[in-house]
């Protein structure tokens, strides 16, 4: 089977249901974006491996078939698991008083750009008009870009590395 099939050569694509849509169409930018975001993650297990994050690489090809009209979901399962995992990092984190700069060593900054990137997957859900059946995706979502956040504090603090606050003018 050859990877190319010429349909895409005029500007559309197929969602998983078959449906013919421009390729700048807004579901194809959010699951676009969710394999644009699972291959960060991917690029962040490579210097940080663990079972969370190979997890998390799997609800997001969960939800890019969501996201493709498969009928595939989230469940309030996963959205709670990412909540056990931020609730347990964050008893062993001091309360944050002030912004904090996205840096530190690598592992640390590929997850602000995890987080960010996760922000803009949630932004390109919610220019979707089906973004009504994907509350749970939605949920997701939001509780992942907070798991990247509180995961680079955690790695800061266990690395032996300070956080910088944000120096305003």
């Amino acid at each position: 089977m050859k990877i190319y099939t010429k349909t895409g050569d005029a500007g559309q694509t197929s969602l998983a249901n078959g449906h013919r849509v421009s390729k700048a169409d807004a579901q194809i930018e959010a699951y676009g974006t969710a394999d644009e975001l699972n291959a960060y993650v991917g690029l962040l297990r490579a210097v940080h491996p663990n079972e969370q994050l190979q997890w998390i690489q799997n609800r997001l090809f969960d939800l890019g078939a969501t996201l493709a009209a498969a009928s595939l979901h989230l469940t309030d399962d996963d959205v709670q698991r990412l909540e056990f995992w931020i609730d347990e990092y964050q008893a062993h984190l001091t309360p944050l008083k002030d912004f904090i700069l996205p840096s530190g060593d690598e592992a640390t900054c590929r997850c602000h750009v995890c987080r960010t990137v996760t922000r803009r997957l949630e932004r390109r859900m919610l220019d979707c008009p089906q973004k009504e059946h994907w509350k749970t995706e939605l949920q997701f979502v939001n509780r992942l870009s907070d798991y990247f956040f509180v995961l680079a504090r955690i790695l800061t603090q266990n690395r032996g590395l300070s956080e910088e606050i944000w120096q305003k003018k």
